[in-house]
């Protein structure tokens, strides 16, 4: 097997709110086109940021999406959300948020009550993975999986991973997805090196949420950046240089067309437009803002 290199490290952009409550810097599609990453279609990062206390939580009003799957990845804070579909839940350190929007849904997500009133440090990953042309019509799904249950793999005195989807030395993670998707968090400790192993054709990459690490032997990676591979080759190591945490994605390329406006990521036009019509019509459910 051939090593996996890197094709280049994507220092993050200055900072945006989305809503109120989620300040993040966006890695896809501002750095690459959805076609380049696919199926990992958008990456926002709320890296570290202290909010203040409030009475009224922040967050994101009630709005639409069709045709893929949003995942959020809390590292500090905390987020509720509720959905058209009946959906919601509060996410907290470490848990991960894994909404099938498909056919279609109404969500709206803030931060959650308690922790509002307090505020404090607020850290999240939000991922769109794009849907396969034959699920993108499927009905909404909605998988909490708390931190507890993410698969741990010890990696001894290098640390360990906490794995969220797909498989790592034979363990499989407790997400189902609709096509092949790895993601993982590794833990590593000063010094902590891992393995990873996948096809040169998929889309990988990786995002250092704390610490610095090199690549490889000759790549560093610091804080809040993202490296992104080569689609040739299938392995590579990651080694800390301090204690590190460390976003592993990986995923195998849908090749079919990407029609994207806003909220909706279809295959056509016709399809974005139709997803426009059934909104407007109310075919996405009702959600109280």
């Amino acid at each position: 097997m051939s090593v996996k290199k890197v094709q280049m490290v994507v220092q993050p952009k200055p900072a945006h709110f989305v809503g109120d409550g989620f300040r993040v810097h966006n890695f896809i599609p501002s750095n690459f086109s959805m076609q380049r990453m696919d199926q990992f279609i958008m990456l926002d990062y709320n890296s570290k940021f202290n909010f203040g206390a409030s009475s009224t939580p922040r967050g994101v009003g009630v709005h639409p999406h069709r045709g893929f799957e949003t995942v959020t990845i809390a590292y500090q804070g905390k987020v509720e959300h509720r959905d058209s579909a009946g959906g919601g839940g509060i996410i907290g350190e470490g848990d991960i948020q894994w909404m099938t929007a498909a056919s279609g849904i109404l969500h709206k997500e803030y931060h959650e009550t308690e922790w509002a009133k307090s505020g404090g440090i607020f850290q999240m990953v939000q991922l769109w993975v794009n849907l396969p042309a034959k699920d993108k019509m499927n009905k909404p799904q909605y998988q909490a999986i708390a931190y507890a249950n993410l698969k741990t793999i010890d990696l001894g005195s290098n640390g360990h991973l906490e794995l969220i989807a797909g498989n790592y030395q034979e363990q499989q993670g407790p997400a189902t997805t609709f096509s092949p998707v790895h993601l993982m968090n590794a833990k590593l400790k000063l010094g902590g090196k891992a393995d990873f192993n996948y096809p040169a054709k998929y889309n990988t990459a990786a995002l250092v949420i704390e610490g610095n690490v090199i690549i490889n032997k000759e790549e560093a990676v610091p804080t809040d950046h993202f490296a992104v591979f080569e689609n040739s080759g299938e392995t590579f190591t990651i080694e800390a240089t301090e204690d590190s945490v460390v976003l592993i994605l990986s995923g195998e390329p849908l090749h079919e067309p990407i029609a994207s406006h806003g909220p909706f990521v279809m295959n056509t036009r016709q399809e974005i437009m139709q997803a426009f019509d059934d909104y407007n019509t109310g075919k996405f459910g009702y959600l109280e803002d």
